[in-house]
């Protein structure tokens, strides 16, 4: 596709959680390949680092802001929509975890994981979905394994699990506009999502450009082919 540095026609997405990890990883993958991106944090340094580690490339563009609030999803896709003219893909991939149970965890933590992790996502298709019925574009949404695959006592992966509810509540209404929707539901990743956990897991972990290759697949898929659900697990993690 080339990269015709602002050309009108070249598509755009938008990326939630962009700054690090998975959502880096996208972000880079599709700047490569000719897209012009739009990526949102809560961290303001770490979107600086980000876009300075590229070379701040006018393809990008980053926006400071909280993706489970709405007037701050509504002014990332209509900064979007100003500086690119368009938009074609939303990535719904901000997300947390508090690495504790619903029997033995501290409460403290549930609210703020509730609500980037099942509010941030309807909250960006909402905002978005006018504009993607425009461009007959795809809304990405990243869920996890744990949406799949029930642990003891996981609250993080129950929001999870209402990401896997709202992927298919999503299609089912959008696909009549023209407007595609792809769970990407990875197993364990190397990313920051293990900060709070005190180490990586054991075993074999994907990295986040590995997941990145998955998502990118599913947006660059031809012109009505809707891919829906794609469960991404490392070789040896068995559940």
């Amino acid at each position: 596709m080339g990269s015709a540095s602002g050309a009108p026609h070249s598509p755009v997405a938008l990326i939630t959680g962009g700054g690090s990890g998975i959502g880096a990883a996208v972000a880079r993958q599709l700047l490569e390949a000719g897209y012009r991106v739009t990526v949102t944090g809560r961290g303001e340094e770490r979107l600086r680092a980000f876009a300075a580690d590229l070379g701040d490339p006018e393809d990008l563009l980053t926006v400071t802001g909280n993706a489970a609030d709405y007037a701050s999803v509504e002014s990332a896709v209509g900064r979007t929509l100003d500086a690119f003219g368009r938009l074609d893909t939303v990535v719904a991939n901000a997300g947390t975890a508090t690495h504790d149970s619903v029997a033995e965890g501290d409460p403290a933590g549930w609210t703020d994981m509730v609500l980037t992790n099942v509010l941030g996502p309807a909250l960006l298709i909402r905002a978005s979905v006018d504009a993607l019925r425009q461009t007959r574009g795809r809304i990405v949404l990243v869920g996890s394994v744990a949406g799949f695959v029930p642990t003891p006592g996981n609250i993080y992966g129950a929001t999870k699990w209402a990401v896997t509810g709202l992927a298919e509540n999503t299609r089912r209404q959008v696909t009549e506009w023209g407007v595609g929707v792809t769970l990407v539901a990875p197993g364990r990743v190397e990313t920051p999502f293990w900060d709070g956990y005190g180490s990586l897991p054991p075993g074999h972990l994907l990295t986040a450009d590995q997941i990145a290759d998955s998502v990118v697949w599913a947006i660059r898929q031809p012109a009505g082919v809707d891919v829906n659900t794609v469960v991404v697990r490392p070789i040896g993690q068995p559940n």
